[in-house]
């Protein structure tokens, strides 16, 4: 086993002590090679867990809290998933490998260049179910809606109703909303379409910029 690999497999083992991981969420984190989406000079750093900057101002979320958004989507074998700010990949590859060959991750990046350094570490690990689009998220990707699950990893000023409007029924959406003060929420589409909003708990994220969130 080589030292990053180690370091993974100790990262994992604490959060199923403090956060009680699922079996579905740690085996995924523990097959994602973090290091490997994060730029060369904190490489060292990928299995602290606390965020890391990614450039252009974009951090990598810090590996607790892709945990516990794994958690709250309660993802499923064969699900197609929304993921609004892909940073450098590294979320839509754990979704990936908890949602498997028959589903979909589709994740939208307003920064281009982020988007092509995702798109290149993600083909590099041969992850074929994880399509990157460039564009401003907060609108969310018509193209592939419905979706069984939408997550957001940028705090918006409010729930984009566009997002909801892409939501299948029976689906859910975790997203942090908030400025200054942020919480997260967890949003269900009933069958009949009813929505549904409980509040996880105070987070910090950058700022989701677009038509529905921040202006820049």
């Amino acid at each position: 086993m080589d030292e990053y690999s180690e370091k993974r497999k100790r990262l994992v083992e604490r959060l199923k002590k403090e956060i009680g991981l699922s079996e579905k969420v740690a085996r995924a984190m523990l097959e994602v090679p973090r290091h490997l989406f994060v730029p060369p000079e904190v490489r060292g750093e990928a299995y602290n867990d606390y965020p890391l900057l990614i450039g252009h101002g974009q951090t990598i979320s810090a590996p607790h809290m892709v945990a516990i958004m794994c958690e709250l989507l309660d993802l499923e074998e064969g699900d197609k998933v929304l993921e609004v700010g892909a940073g450098s990949g590294y979320h839509a590859a754990v979704v990936s490998r908890i949602v498997g060959e028959n589903g979909a991750v589709i994740s939208v990046e307003r920064i281009p260049e982020l988007a092509d350094m995702a798109r290149k570490t993600l083909e590099a690990l041969g992850y074929t179910n994880v399509k990157v689009v460039v564009g401003d998220g907060s609108i969310g990707y018509e193209p592939e809606a419905p979706y069984d699950k939408i997550y957001v990893t940028a705090s918006a000023p409010r729930i984009p109703a566009k997002l909801l409007m892409q939501l299948k029924n029976g689906g859910r959406m975790v997203i942090p909303v908030g400025d200054f003060i942020q919480h997260l929420y967890v949003v269900d589409r009933d069958e009949y379409g009813q929505i549904k909003t409980r509040n996880w708990g105070a987070v910090r994220f950058v700022p989701l910029v677009g038509e529905n969130g921040f202006r820049e």
